[in-house]
């Protein structure tokens, strides 16, 4: 692009303007050459209209002063040939002639011309419309550069749009297992560190509905969905609130883990409120569903220990789920637990006192246990 200090006050320019002049008489070559560079501005000549183009493919000028009777082609021919490619589809030209101005000017409007100068050669009317077009190519030049800065912002829009989908559909689907916050923090970290298979100590929560199976016996399928979905919703909430992540479901069961793929210190403190809270939650549901059949209640059992955790399943099918005894024992727990009772294993009890009141219940049996378990009821 021309520099706009040589074409607008004839000093030298950091960038000066590029001019190109075409002309089969050498006086007229060296004339205008002789003049443009007394004002700062950089000439290149050319001896034919043939030897012109050459000088236009190489140089680049930034404007072109063209003579229109040439031997071999003429000025015309070479303006038509400079329209119509392109690359210089825009770049100034101005027509030199000694012909009639009337008639020539409009072949040189036909030829694609942007102006005349008419011979013998006026050095204030050639600099005049040299700096007056230079002008103009400075500005095309700038909406071309900012046409192309919208390109590239376009393309790396479209990039980032891209990214941003793929980032919302990775979210999307890891808030199927997990609460929003624990979901984001994944995504921001990156799925493949906290996703693979680990070992870490978690609390554990099982819940069940007591009296369930007996209802689907019963019920019909309609009724058993919406119970199941009203159920769902109902607890849901409390999950997400205390950050709780849910591997799967399993039908009116459920499992619910603290501590992974986020580590939480108060793990069983969130575990401990949590499954409060369902029990709150659950009241007024007992009380909806108390007509429909057998009675219904909520069974919750949590225990706390090591297990391993991951990203597990087959292609096109994972889950993230856990492993271990801790499960085992969250669940036996669940199923030893009366509708409206929380029962807690010994090591959820040890980090859950004094905050937390408890009442003692004697040591289970529970199944797959050789021995009593020492379990604790969770009363607020």
């Amino acid at each position: 692009m021309a520099g706009l200090g040589a074409t607008q006050d004839g000093s030298t320019a950091a960038v000066p303007a590029r001019v190109l002049v075409v002309d089969d008489t050498p006086q007229n070559v060296r004339l205008l050459a002789d003049i443009l560079g007394a004002k700062g501005f950089v000439a290149i000549t050319a001896g034919s209209g043939e030897e012109g183009l050459a000088k236009l493919a190489a140089e680049k000028p930034d404007l072109v002063l063209l003579d229109v009777m040439m031997p071999g082609i003429s000025g015309y021919e070479v303006c038509r040939r400079i329209r119509a490619d392109p690359a210089t589809a825009l770049l100034p030209v101005v027509l030199v002639t000694s012909l009639d101005p009337r008639e020539e000017r409009v072949k040189g409007i036909e030829a694609g011309a942007d102006d005349f100068l008419p011979k013998p050669i006026q050095q204030a009317e050639l600099l005049a419309r040299v700096r007056s077009l230079l002008r103009i190519k400075t500005l095309q030049d700038e909406v071309a550069r900012q046409a192309a800065s919208l390109r590239d912002w376009n393309a790396t829009l479209e990039s980032r749009v891209e990214a941003a989908s793929a980032e919302i559909a990775r979210l999307g689907r890891l808030r199927q297992f997990f609460s929003a916050p624990v979901a984001d923090a994944i995504v921001s970290a990156g799925e493949a560190s906290l996703l693979a298979p680990h070992r870490r100590e978690v609390c554990c929560v099982f819940i069940d509905l007591r009296g369930f199976t007996a209802f689907t016996d019963s019920a019909e399928p309609e009724e058993v969905i919406a119970m199941l979905a009203e159920f769902h919703a109902a607890m849901g909430p409390p999950i997400a609130a205390h950050g709780g992540t849910v591997p799967h479901f399993t039908g009116d069961g459920m499992l619910i883990f603290f501590n992974d793929p986020i580590p939480m210190p108060d793990m069983g403190a969130r575990a401990a409120r949590m499954a409060l809270e369902m029990q709150a939650r659950f009241a007024p549901l007992h009380e909806i569903w108390r007509g429909l059949g057998p009675e219904l209640g909520l069974g919750i059992g949590i225990a706390r220990g090591y297990a391993t955790l991951g990203a597990m399943g087959y292609e096109g099918r994972f889950d993230y789920t856990v492993i271990g005894g801790v499960v085992n024992l969250a669940a036996r727990l669940c199923g030893e637990a009366r509708g409206g009772q929380i029962l807690v294993d010994r090591r959820a009890h040890a980090g859950l006192e004094p905050e937390f009141a408890f009442e003692a219940v004697e040591p289970l049996m529970l199944k797959g246990y050789d021995r009593p378990v020492a379990a604790f009821l969770l009363t607020g």
